[in-house]
């Protein structure tokens, strides 16, 4: 029974679930979603906007919009907290992670709303940018009424929504998950046979306290696979000169930053670039970028089911030969054998 408690289906009831959804989706003004530790939506939207839904339908754009929400999510896990980004028509999403003891297990996904005071949020990283702007500009000109009828909130608003979202989900989902770790363990004393397990009322006062922090203890283990704990960032650096091109590798890991984009950067030439950072790292930028982004790598392998090439993809390799390629010369293993030998760790 442990193992089902791995998945959100499993502790929430879906139904009831929903229809609180469907009314904090009234409240906030926002659509939402909900969906499992591996992506996959366990709730239908409530108040998707029309505009959204539009652009969802068209299989040109579509493809952008669900890689808005895969990033989203995953840097939401990653970070632990909940993850306000813009999306490739610049409109405001939050992935706010669902966990349980600090583990993850799904998450909600909110937004489709624009910004009144867009200068208030510069560093607002839009997740996923259009490649093809003309197809971009044709579909808002289509939709212009629609898009204008999309809710507006200020920045400060849309913070405090996630934040309290995050609070309520999070104590909600802990809440069912003690009332049902209760229910298991009076089954199971009462499958036992003995007079004292039957009764409730028996187990409480004396050792419930120590079973359910004994079943919190396997759980802990049993959904290491489950989520991505916040990865703290690289040691700093000492020259703030060149932290332009450190932020900007942790905000876009989709992206491969080139020495010459680095160095433009933080205002530098490529050659006092590469000296400085060798210096301060006591590597070369390459090295350090390559690395880094194995590290990513190992997180996801490590706590979600993610196919190699959509992992290869989400960090910003070209093919994913050349992935397996970067990770057996740092890792002396394949992406592959990492993921299997963690596993193995587990069992």
């Amino acid at each position: 029974m442990i193992k089902e408690y791995l998945h959100i289906n499993k502790i929430l009831d879906l139904d009831k679930w929903k229809r609180l959804q469907d009314s904090l989706a009234t409240v906030t003004k926002l659509a939402i979603l909900t969906v499992d530790y591996k992506g996959n939506p366990v709730t239908g939207h409530s108040s998707c906007q029309s505009f959204c839904q539009s652009v969802r339908q068209d299989p040109e754009l579509l493809p952008y919009c669900q890689k808005c929400d895969s990033r989203g999510g995953l840097e939401a896990v990653r970070l632990n907290e909940p993850y306000v980004y813009s999306c490739h028509f610049n409109i405001i999403d939050i992935a706010i992670p669902i966990t349980i003891d600090g583990k993850y297990i799904g998450a909600v996904m909110a937004g489709q709303v624009k910004l009144s005071n867009p200068e208030s949020a510069r560093d607002l990283e839009q997740i996923v940018s259009p490649q093809n702007p003309g197809l971009h500009e044709r579909k808002l000109a289509e939709l212009s009424e629609q898009y204008d009828q999309l809710p507006v909130m200020t920045y400060e608003e849309v913070v405090k929504i996630s934040n309290m979202l995050s609070l309520l989900c999070n104590y909600i989902v802990e809440e069912a998950l003690n009332k049902n770790l209760l229910v298991e363990m009076f089954e199971k004393a009462s499958a036992s046979g003995t007079q004292e397990s039957l009764s409730l009322s028996t187990i409480l006062p004396g050792y419930s306290i120590r079973n359910i922090e004994s079943i919190k203890r396997e759980m802990t283990n049993a959904i290491a696979d489950a989520y991505l704990s916040s990865s703290p960032k690289e040691a700093d650096i000492a020259s703030p000169a060149l932290q332009p091109a450190l932020d900007f590798m942790h905000s876009h890991k989709n992206e491969q930053l080139t020495l010459k984009k680095a160095a433009e950067l933080c205002h530098l030439s490529p050659s006092y670039f590469s000296r400085l950072f060798a210096k301060e790292t006591g590597e070369n930028f390459s090295s350090y970028a390559a690395r880094l982004k194995i590290n990513w790598a190992k997180q996801l392998l490590e706590v979600t089911d993610m196919p190699i090439a959509q992992i290869s993809d989400e960090l910003g390799f070209n093919e994913s030969g050349y992935f397996i390629k970067t990770f057996k010369k740092y890792e002396e293993i394949t992406p592959a054998l990492y993921r299997k030998y963690i596993q193995e760790q587990r069992n």
